[in-house]
């Protein structure tokens, strides 16, 4: 296996602008923005290669890349050059015309020069922004084993829900007959007609048959996406076959996210502060790398005689962060963020190096990084009020930006007595 490992070149593609997640997506790309305190989207696909044996990385970019190239040479040189391993940033670079990437196909299609210089027997394509844990060695073990020219991973999901997904309609031995992109009747998997197999946007191709799919596709007037022309072109001329998706997270239900929306991002930051949560971030087996700012322990202050003590309830809170007198409930703090006195937060994210003024009360809502919150904000609780000054999702949650100006609740004269009262005890913020 080690052998076919090293004649495999993994290209994760990391250039998507990421509108759904506007505003988040203003000044970095989609696989660039924070999930779960210290973790970035893309370390997931990243972390999945390394505990994968995957060495070799190209990753495309594209959108904003700024951050997300400064996240990847922090936190990513992690392999021998020495030993030919390496991961290594691709920029658009026009080699093949005047336009940038039009696609996913034509993404990898432009960098046909870097990759048949490094020689690949296989090429593993990946997206960078989706959270979940994979072997892609088993997946690897899986091609080699069934002679196929191209592998997709395949997730079961209920056939209500496949709508909205790429489905892929498939034989008995798992080869893949047919392929829907989002269909309103999607095909079901034989003899499990409550199932339908979504396509994870995760693929292996034999280099030269990729090769000469992406040269006949760049040609034509197509979309130049995998999962719309170059699959459905190569089905009925290679063997190509659906691999289920094997979890390493260890969970009973898989876990794959397409963590897209503003919602769906919410969401899946939120089941982490749960006691089990769906997905899980403290499996030695399968260890998680980012990048860590040298930051000190979390710390949180006042617990003297008659003042609240900072505390945080089932919640996650990142190396940095600060929690004077305030009470934090089910969020998700990343690092270096602080809250200072007699504030409430319940059901948020707050990203890194966001400060929270005195008083503030904050419910589910995502903070952008940096962001001052004045003393007296009040976000979440007017929703009405939230839409003239912040985006507010579908399900109500309110995203806050630095271009933002939060609404300031009017203290009361009780609040205002209690923290006078304080800072003649204690002090401090």
């Amino acid at each position: 296996m080690p052998a076919l490992l090293d004649e495999c070149l993994v290209i994760v593609l990391a250039g998507g602008a990421g509108e759904r997640l506007f505003p988040l997506t203003r000044d970095r790309a989609k696989p660039a923005v924070y999930f779960g305190g210290p973790y970035r989207i893309i370390d997931f696909a990243l972390s999945n290669c390394i505990n994968s044996g995957l060495r070799r990385i190209f990753i495309a970019t594209q959108y904003k890349s700024l951050s997300l190239n400064r996240h990847i040479r922090m936190g990513w040189t992690i392999v021998s050059e020495e030993l030919g391993e390496f991961i290594e940033i691709l920029p658009p670079q026009k080699r093949v015309g005047e336009h940038w990437y039009q696609g996913t196909a034509d993404a990898v299609y432009q960098n046909l020069y870097s990759i048949i210089r490094e020689n690949p027997r296989h090429l593993v394509v990946l997206s960078g922004d989706h959270v979940y844990k994979m072997d892609y060695s088993r997946m690897l073990r899986f091609h080699q084993e069934r002679g196929a020219a191209v592998t997709l991973a395949a997730i079961e999901v209920p056939v209500s829900e496949a709508s909205s997904f790429g489905v892929v309609a498939v034989d008995e031995q798992d080869r893949i007959t047919g392929f829907q992109e989002k269909p309103k009747q999607p095909i079901p998997i034989p003899g499990s007609p409550d199932l339908a197999l979504a396509s994870m946007g995760v693929y292996i191709f034999d280099t030269d048959v990729l090769v000469r799919a992406l040269e006949a596709d760049a040609t034509q007037p197509t979309s130049h996406d995998f999962g719309k022309d170059i699959i459905p072109a190569l089905i009925h001329k290679a063997p190509v076959y659906a691999y289920r998706f094997y979890d390493e997270n260890k969970k009973a239900s898989k876990y794959w996210r397409d963590v897209g929306t503003l919602d769906a991002y919410f969401e899946a930051n939120m089941d982490l502060c749960q006691v089990n949560p769906e997905f899980n971030l403290y499996d030695p087996e399968w260890p998680l790398r980012t990048y860590q700012p040298q930051a000190p322990p979390a710390k949180f202050v006042f617990a003297e005689t008659g003042r609240r003590c900072g505390q945080a309830l089932d919640s996650v809170i990142s190396p940095g962060c600060i929690v004077s007198g305030s009470s934090i409930y089910g969020s998700v703090l990343c690092p270096n963020v602080r809250v200072h006195s007699f504030c409430h937060i319940e059901q948020s994210i707050l990203m890194p190096g966001v400060r929270v003024g005195r008083h503030a009360r904050i419910r589910r809502a995502i903070i952008d990084r940096d962001v001052l919150i004045p003393r007296g904000a009040l976000i979440g609780y007017n929703l009405e009020e939230d839409r003239r000054r912040h985006t507010v999702t579908d399900s109500g949650v309110v995203v806050v930006t630095a271009d933002d100006e939060p609404f300031i609740a009017p203290l009361s004269d009780e609040a205002l007595h209690y923290e006078a009262d304080a800072d003649r005890r204690g002090g401090g913020a």
